[in-house]
């Protein structure tokens, strides 16, 4: 836990900063996660018509990580609805579906213990054109977590997976930046269109018009 901590002492210190500057109502929305989050700079924009949308990712993150700095990345947060987007770093780093899986069931744990009431969303984990060597265990992690998020309350899996596939069952590369890795605009374009209908209120039918912009800050 220490090396992990020195690993992320800036971030985790960026964000309490951050706090200091403004500290966020509880009962928000909270995004966490890798980079797929850190990066979505019009997050808050995309999802206006919620009252307050909070982004905590961490770029290069993994699930086993989230769970580790749950109570800094979402409880202090105190949020109505958390959207979690991690397991793909990890399986990058040799972690096993099941390890994916039982990170997942930490993180939630950890979240319904001090937060019953809290909504958890997991992301499924994208196909990445560079990640293709993984594409099985991306698959079998995303079939794991879905089938583990039906048998609890409040919580439930968002399928990015499936819509980012072609015919042939091939990651849509047009999604994606040149890494092949991180998405472009049109990717998550596409993933406010998925995940809009799984949060609160009026948000739930529309998000921004306006394209998501292709950030490239680390």
């Amino acid at each position: 836990m220490s090396e992990a901590r020195a690993r992320w002492h800036g971030a985790l210190d960026a964000f309490a900063d951050a706090d200091k500057a403004h500290t966020p109502a509880s009962g928000g929305v909270l995004f966490v996660g890798s980079s797929s989050i850190r990066l979505w700079s019009d997050l808050a924009q995309d999802f206006r018509r919620l009252p307050l949308v909070i982004n905590r990712g961490f770029g290069g993150s993994t699930l086993w990580e989230c769970s580790l700095f749950v109570r800094e990345l979402v409880l202090r947060y105190r949020p109505k609805q958390v959207v979690l987007y991690a397991g793909e770093n990890d399986l990058a780093q040799g972690q096993t579906p099941l390890q994916v899986l039982e990170s997942f069931e930490r993180f939630q744990h950890a979240v319904r213990a001090e937060l019953p009431g809290t909504k958890i969303s997991y992301i499924s984990i994208k196909p990445s054109p560079a990640r293709e060597a993984l594409m099985k265990a991306i698959r079998q992690s995303n079939r794991m977590i879905s089938f583990y998020a039906q048998r609890l309350p409040d919580t439930e899996f968002i399928d990015v997976y499936t819509p980012m596939i072609d015919a042939d069952g091939e990651p849509r590369a047009e999604l994606f930046r040149a890494d092949r890795l991180h998405l472009n605009h049109a990717g998550y374009a596409l993933w406010r269109s998925v995940i809009a209908p799984h949060l609160p209120g009026p948000a739930a039918s529309a998000g921004s018009d306006r394209p998501v912009s292709d950030s490239t800050a680390h």
